[in-house]
């Protein structure tokens, strides 16, 4: 091999050195902007999903009544305030910070978990008043006629929570909320006088009985967040009642720790609402209750969910036991829905008197 035979073959040889070179640092560049690009997006995604996890500010549900009644030129007449707070409520579950993330398929609503929890225990309270105004409140009787828009609303309210589309769930839930608002502005209307809002004790005890039936479920599911063993008592007090299949006479409940904080959010959206509709409630049954002595039962049972809303300062739920190191929020929680629970009891007791 000559020397120019050399010489060539070793420029060669450094042009392909140079080029090797050239494409592992635009290799490495284009990796280092892939890297960056994926974890900028997933921090974005995290600090999306802890803003849109902020719970709601509660609200004054005069002023809402009050604002929503000046938007329609109307005064406020009995059942609006009870009316409205529904409406406010419901609507939260829509315009709250992220929407209405139940039904999400993307991130980062996708994985979030206690939001979805939260909303499902709102969403419940707004059936169940809006199926007692429905039935009862906004009857004089049982063979009264139903009033047409709080008949669509509240099959609308029930429909599937977790629909993406054909129809998304939030399409149902607004035309709920529309429903809604033309019946309130009907109560304030002296020439439609076919829509009423019936404040009586009667009244208010049906819905409390709903009231009284889901706090109770919740205090014992949270309270199994620890697991107990409990007689069975299904059949106590009546000799002759019988149930469908047998149960073994011991029985022991755990929720799986999966689902703790589930049960925990859930309580905590469902007295969201409540603590809202309770104190609309003290302003439509306001005679009702004074008359019957019953303001002050009221309103502590306000006092009891309220606790129930104070800030969470762990990043996560705890789960001790029930005497042990760590706390139980669960067990906390629960403390809090007996007693609103068992005030309810005694409240529709001194309804049903005299």
């Amino acid at each position: 091999m000559t020397d120019t035979e050399r010489a060539e073959e070793g420029s060669e040889q450094a042009a392909r050195a140079s080029n090797y070179g050239k494409r592992a640092t635009a290799g490495g560049a284009l990796s280092i902007a892939v890297a960056a690009i994926v974890g900028f997006t997933a921090l974005f995604l995290v600090v999306v999903g802890i803003f849109w996890s902020n719970e709601p500010e509660p609200f004054d549900v005069r002023e809402n009544a009050a604002k929503m009644a000046a938007a329609n030129a109307q005064s406020i007449v009995t059942g609006s305030t009870t009316t409205f707070t529904l409406v406010r409520v419901a609507d939260t579950l829509l315009t709250k910070s992220g929407g209405y993330i139940s039904n999400d398929r993307t991130p980062p609503g996708l994985w979030l978990d206690n939001m979805p929890n939260w909303e499902f225990g709102v969403l419940v309270q707004v059936r169940d008043l809006s199926k007692a105004m429905r039935e009862t409140l906004s009857r004089s009787q049982s063979q009264s006629r139903e009033d047409p828009d709080l008949a669509l609303a509240e099959p609308k309210f029930n429909f599937d929570s977790d629909s993406w589309v054909l129809p998304a769930t939030e399409s149902e839930y607004r035309d709920a909320v529309s429903n809604l608002e033309r019946y309130g502005r009907k109560l304030a209307d002296v020439e439609r006088q076919n829509a009423q809002f019936y404040a009586r004790a009667d009244n208010l005890r049906f819905w409390l009985s709903t009231v009284e039936s889901r706090l109770g479920s919740l205090s014992q599911r949270l309270s199994a967040s620890v697991g107990k063993r409990r007689l069975n008592t299904d059949l106590a007090g009546e000799a002759d009642a019988h149930q469908s299949t047998q149960a073994p006479a011991e029985l022991e409940t755990k929720t799986p720790w999966t689902e703790i904080d589930d049960v925990f959010y859930e309580a905590r959206g469902s007295s969201w609402a409540l603590i809202h509709f309770l104190k609309a409630v003290e302003v439509d049954f306001a005679d009702v209750l004074l008359k019957k002595n019953a303001l002050v039962s009221l309103q502590q049972i306000i006092r009891e969910l309220e606790a129930t809303q104070e800030p969470i300062w762990s990043p996560i739920i705890l789960n001790g036991s029930g005497f042990g190191l760590l706390a139980n929020h669960s067990l906390v929680m629960a403390s809090y829905i007996s007693r609103a629970n068992a005030a309810i009891i005694d409240l529709r007791d001194l309804l049903s008197q005299g």
